[in-house]
């Protein structure tokens, strides 16, 4: 087994194509957008994906890239400082990166030796016991030895091979929508964060251009998740008439080119493979909130490849159950860092602030 389809570009399915063409597989990666994606929030590299990237020798690059955020600023209506943290040191070499940074310094080392389909994705997908048969929506058929799903929330692969999303995909309620705010901040070390009950906007310094997030609590009807304008609606009716900069960030997300936006997920599913065609990353277990993910990814990404290396498909059963542990302890605190990030009530909100107020100050 030595050929290998990974759907998906990003984070994980860079970081495992790399390992696996390091490993002597012949890989080929496919994906539905024109290039690698820009934009989404910034993320963190920590934890067991650290030696990943070291390994990958990329780690100085990255840290080139690193914001660096120090504090987080609570903010009332007027712009007035309601509590500030100091955000946790970093352990060793832990960092922050605008996810489009961290997912372009992977692409460029894993292109080296994997080839890369831009502009196309799976239509179908067939497996017999000795391999996968392939149609493209652009490219000839092909048959491959093993497929893998990195192709996020909205998998093409999951769907084709387990079912429809609604079967494994849990929305939490919360919806995220972030885009470049547009040119650089002034205040290139704190993260300014106004809320208002279930409404958090968010203005982060990154690095040359600083990031807005909308995080906010709704019920909207089905969501077109390429539907730019629609998100756009969205987001100005939840935030229309709150205070801050709110009027200025709606303006600059009107005029957005590229705005990202969805629901905050939970995916479950009782397996991640079938045969021959395994699930990776956020299309198999999607648990964060606040950037984890990213760094859960690249460890996942470092396993499978590893398990597939020593034991081909015997190494999948492994893959799955290495990697299942380490999605649990992250998924433990997700409601509550939802329930301290978007407070639903007003009680809520003072409840988050007091803490906010009396948490330690020192780093």
């Amino acid at each position: 087994m030595t050929d290998v389809l990974i759907c998906g570009a990003g984070i994980a399915g860079s970081t495992l194509a790399y390992w696996l063409a390091h490993n002597g597989f012949t890989v080929t990666v496919v994906e539905r957008a024109p290039g690698v994606r820009s934009g989404g929030n910034p993320v963190d590299v920590r934890g067991p994906a650290l030696p990943v990237v070291e390994a990958m020798g990329v780690e100085a690059r990255l840290c080139d890239a690193a914001t660096r955020a120090k504090r987080v600023r609570l903010l009332d209506k007027h712009g007035r400082a309601v509590a500030t943290l100091g955000l946790p040191a970093a352990k060793g070499h832990e960092f922050e990166i605008p996810r489009s940074d961290l997912a372009t310094v992977l692409y460029e080392t894993a292109c080296k030796d994997a080839d890369f389909l831009f502009d196309d994705t799976i239509t179908g997908l067939s497996q017999d016991q000795h391999g996968v048969d392939v149609t493209f929506a652009r490219a000839v058929s092909r048959r491959f030895d093993l497929v893998i799903g990195a192709d996020g929330v909205h998998s093409a692969v999951r769907r084709l091979v387990f079912g429809p999303e609604h079967d494994f995909v849990r929305p939490t309620g919360i919806y995220v929508a972030t885009m470049s705010f547009g040119e650089a901040v002034d205040h290139p070390e704190d993260v300014l964060l106004y809320n208002t009950p279930g409404r958090l906007a968010a203005l982060h310094p990154s690095r040359d251009e600083g990031g807005v997030a909308f995080i906010f609590r709704a019920t909207p009807d089905d969501i077109d998740i390429r539907d730019t304008a629609h998100h756009k609606r969205i987001v100005t009716e939840a935030y229309d008439g709150l205070g801050w900069r709110v009027p200025e960030l709606l303006a600059r997300l009107r005029n957005a080119d590229e705005v990202f936006f969805d629901a905050v997920s939970v995916v479950d599913l009782p397996s991640w493979s079938r045969g021959r065609i395994v699930l990776l990353g956020d299309a198999a277990s999607c648990v964060s909130l606040l950037g984890e993910g990213s760094s859960l990814a690249i460890a996942g990404a470092y396993t499978l490849a590893g398990a597939l290396a020593e034991a081909a498909i015997g190494g999948i059963r492994r893959y799955e159950t290495a990697h299942r542990a380490h999605v649990a302890t992250q998924r433990r605190p997700m409601k509550l860092v939802a329930a301290m990030l978007v407070p639903k009530t007003r009680q809520g909100l003072m409840v988050r602030n007091l803490a906010a107020r009396l948490w330690p100050q020192s780093p």
